[in-house]
């Protein structure tokens, strides 16, 4: 039986493991970041492959950084590492220690859209679809050979939260069809090419900003991009809004993007540029909870006037 070892962190990763573990590979390490405070009350929360491998009975490993402490990973004399969104950058020492390498399922169409966030980026870019690949790792971001891929269409409401467990699973059952491949050596490896790359880095709080000079779709793309996390943002009267939810819509006049040109019963509607408007549905004021324009209309309905300008001042 062949000894894997796995890395990941996030909710993406979990899926995977399942994957491996229902496959009947021996899982001899579960490798994952510290767990680290979460919410308002700041409590100390494991990572969900944490509690997944726990569930599993399986050993877990969370060191702080894993160039200081890899030598602890390799006492277990790894045939495979695999990785799904760990974290952290592995050392050569590492990445050259298991007998049949290491891989990582990327969740993107490598070479497009290298980096942390390709799921956001993929979203914000328009793209009609995206993919998993499964690569081997170098000491270069998501740059090693490609040893499978498959495709996964992006619907036009699809939001980063739905397109995250979309694809998950189809990393999951990549990873079903490819390990296999990999034990038996009749899989072919192909080069990325480089020329071809594009990057998708962490997304920073100025793409969170939305420019409502950009068009409808462009600012509709940026929403569901966010959704729903990190969340896009704008600013009224110098406080923050984060938009979390919008749709395109029709506008009859023209107006100054960012302006409010009507307030229906459960929407308001927002100029964009290029003679373009979204419906704003959801939002959530600074310091308030988030709520539906509707709920907000019928409880803090002056906030918002025909006229008044989002964006002004945006901090």
């Amino acid at each position: 039986m062949k000894k894997i070892v796995f890395m990941g962190t996030p909710d993406f990763s979990v899926p995977i493991l399942q994957q491996i573990i229902k496959d009947g590979y021996e899982v001899v390490l579960v490798v994952t970041q510290p767990d680290r405070p979460k919410g308002r009350k700041r409590t100390l929360t494991a990572p969900p492959v944490k509690v997944e491998a726990l569930k599993h009975n399986l050993t877990v490993f969370q060191p702080e950084k894993i160039r200081d402490s890899y030598q602890e990973i390799v006492k277990y004399e790894p045939d495979l590492i695999v990785t799904a969104a760990f974290g952290q950058i592995l050392p050569k020492e590492l990445l050259d220690a298991p007998t049949y390498g290491c891989i990582n399922v990327h969740a993107s169409l490598l070479p497009e859209l290298r980096g942390g966030a390709p799921i956001h980026y993929a979203i914000m870019q328009g793209k009609k679809e995206t993919g998993i690949t499964i690569m081997y790792m170098v000491e270069a971001l998501d740059a090693g050979a490609i040893l499978s891929q498959v495709t996964v269409p992006i619907e036009n409401e699809d939001h980063v939260g739905i397109l995250h467990d979309k694809l998950s699973e189809a990393g999951a059952q990549l990873l079903k069809q490819t390990l296999p491949r990999i034990f038996d050596q009749s899989i072919q490896a192909v080069e990325q090419d480089d020329m071809e790359a594009t990057y998708a880095p962490n997304i920073t709080r100025e793409q969170e900003k939305i420019d409502w000079t950009n068009s409808a779709e462009a600012i509709y793309n940026q929403i569901r991009g966010l959704h729903p996390w990190p969340v896009a943002s704008t600013s009224i009267g110098g406080k923050n809004l984060k938009i979390w939810w919008a749709e395109i819509a029709s506008i009859s006049q023209s107006a100054c993007p960012g302006e409010i040109v009507d307030i229906t019963d459960d929407a308001l509607i927002i100029a964009c540029g290029q003679e373009s408007a979204i419906r704003v549905l959801d939002i959530q004021l600074s310091g308030k909870k988030r709520m539906s324009v509707k709920d907000f209309l019928n409880g803090s309905g002056d906030l918002f006037k025909v006229g008044q300008r989002l964006g002004l001042n945006h901090e």
